[in-house]
């Protein structure tokens, strides 16, 4: 009998629930309906009724609040730190926030616009066992191919790979810096240096920035394409520290800004990817290797019972 669970919201602003939609877009609702900018009907994997009691824990002025039902939305998620940072970003107003420690299953509740209620509860998935690569440079060789075109920026991004290298335990004398005029001619010289094998991972530095003609888009498509083929050709890694912005601005905010440092973000990726590749190739088991060559009273034994049965028997003399 029962086909559907709709739970239906009314919120006098719209501007309010422009908001809202945005913000259950980015966790994760798709759009079913939309008949005008007043109106949406959104759609989650799997609807449930949940029906709980609230823990003595929860403030008492939030409790009256959660106790509201008509206000209130439940959802299950499967990262709720993730949705907490999306909410806390959006800067919700956080009423309560529990982890149990028996499960590790978060659950937390925002107070979203048109006064409705959200709580947020569930833990993240087991991860499936992987082989990953080791952030520890210690002994690892590595190449840093740095643009000197548009300097200003890509001289921040050498440093920041340098710092990446250097936290992981590179030495000075395994990192080889070659600088080159522009990024055009960063595939060449990573390709010429991962063909020496001297090199655990190339690290490929520069910085493109959006002009008014097709320049860009033609470089972009170059630089990018050519670093991915020396990658696969040498079967050494390559890390991309590329920058491709259409602002000055955007450059240097991912030069060591409110975006971080791309080049330390390429030197962590190109130790990663290193160590990735040492352990693919590494050996899975001991049943592979030959076995171990037997030793001692019984194989002597046994080679001597061989060389006996090789020998022919003597015969006895006839009178």
């Amino acid at each position: 009998m029962l086909k559907s669970l709709h739970i239906g919201r009314y919120l006098s602003n719209p501007a309010d629930l422009r908001v809202l939609i945005q913000f259950l877009h980015a966790i994760g609702f798709e759009s079913v309906a939309t008949s005008n900018d007043r109106s949406i009907v959104l759609s989650a994997p799997l609807g449930l009724l949940s029906l709980n009691s609230l823990p003595e824990s929860v403030p008492a002025d939030a409790r009256e609040r959660l106790q509201d039902v008509n206000r209130i939305l439940v959802l299950e998620v499967t990262d709720p730190d993730s949705v907490f940072a999306i909410a806390e970003a959006r800067k919700f107003k956080l009423l309560a926030d529990s982890t149990s420690p028996a499960t590790g299953e978060r659950s937390f509740s925002v107070e979203l616009p048109g006064e409705i209620i959200l709580t947020i509860h569930g833990r993240p998935a087991d991860s499936a066992p992987a082989v990953e690569g080791r952030l520890d440079a210690t002994g690892l060789r590595f190449a840093i191919v740095v643009s000197r075109f548009n300097a200003f920026i890509t001289e921040r991004l050498l440093s920041g790979s340098m710092d990446g290298l250097r936290r992981a335990g590179a030495a000075q004398e395994n990192i080889q810096v070659v600088r080159v005029p522009g990024a055009f001619e960063i595939p060449a010289a990573a390709r010429t240096l991962a063909g020496t094998k001297k090199y655990d991972a190339i690290i490929c530095i520069g910085c493109l920035l959006r002009g008014d003609t097709a320049h860009y888009d033609v470089i972009v498509n170059e630089v990018t394409r050519g670093i991915g083929q020396s990658a696969q050709e040498t079967g050494v890694p390559h890390a991309f520290g590329v920058l491709t912005c259409d602002t000055l601005e955007q450059a240097i905010d991912r030069a060591g800004l409110k975006m971080g440092n791309k080049g330390f973000e390429a030197a962590l990726a190109a130790i990663e990817m290193a160590n990735l590749k040492k352990a693919v190739r590494s050996p899975r088991s001991a049943s592979s290797k030959k076995p171990a060559r037997k030793t001692g009273a019984t194989a002597q034994s046994k080679a001597k019972t061989k060389k006996s049965a090789a020998r022919p028997a003597k015969r006895k003399p006839v009178r």
